[in-house]
């Protein structure tokens, strides 16, 4: 299994805070380790042309194939209303929320191209319900639901190859990100009366990348406890 991870963020630009930090090489070479079987961490910055293409073909040369993939990278900034919303932020989230795992020739395509004869390839990407409604992500939400499209079209085109294509949009998740002083506020506002933890997303992905989900494709799956129905 290939762990991928940022070598290091960007600084952020003035008066821009970036709002998830990405875990450094070491986490990502931890979890490789605690996967085992060969697994091994690998960088790519998704956010510069070709990465994605160079990050596939890396993988597939020491993995010796792909079988899942898991569109999971993200960008997410703060400010991000209406008001604060500039072309240039814009552009920062839709190059690796839309563009990275979206367009043809780019990273789907680029595994799809790289698959073994017919082996079983299942393609997972991950959304978020802010694309359904969270005010105050306007880039965030509307890259990532350009992201949602994603599954209705690559699905169709590759059907007939055998490779399904398929997304998890998950509500709010405790990664680290909610502070106590809002996480009884962001509870308040989930149905089944809880946050999510990065298991119930992990569970999701599972399931839509194994062979009990083997006539599943096109499908956005909320994650969210009813939140943003």
């Amino acid at each position: 299994m290939a762990v991928h991870y940022l070598a290091r963020d960007r600084p952020a630009p003035d008066r821009v805070e970036w709002t998830h930090l990405t875990p450094p090489r070491d986490a990502a070479e931890e979890l490789a380790a605690e996967l085992g079987n060969g697994s091994f961490a690998v960088s790519a910055d998704l956010a510069e042309p070709g990465a994605a293409q160079r990050l596939a073909q890396e993988v597939a040369a020491r993995a010796g194939g792909i079988n899942v993939l898991v569109n999971n990278a993200a960008h997410c900034e703060s400010p991000d209303s209406v008001e604060s919303l500039t072309a240039e932020s814009l552009e920062r989230h839709y190059r690796v929320n839309a563009v990275a795992p979206a367009v043809p020739a780019v990273l789907i395509a680029e595994v799809a191209r790289l698959r073994r004869g017919r082996d079983p390839l299942s393609v997972v990407n991950i959304t978020t319900d802010a694309a359904r409604a969270f005010p105050g992500q306007t880039g965030y939400g509307t890259s990532k639901a350009a992201l949602e499209a994603v599954p209705r079209s690559t699905a169709l085109d590759l059907a007939a190859r055998g490779i399904r294509v398929n997304a998890v949009a998950p509500g709010p998740v405790q990664t680290g990100w909610i502070g106590a002083d809002v996480l009884e506020e962001v509870t308040g506002i989930v149905p089944m009366g809880r946050v999510g933890e990065p298991e119930d997303v992990a569970d999701a992905v599972v399931f839509l990348a194994s062979h009990q989900a083997r006539w599943i494709t096109g499908q956005v799956l909320q994650v969210a406890g009813g939140h943003a129905l």
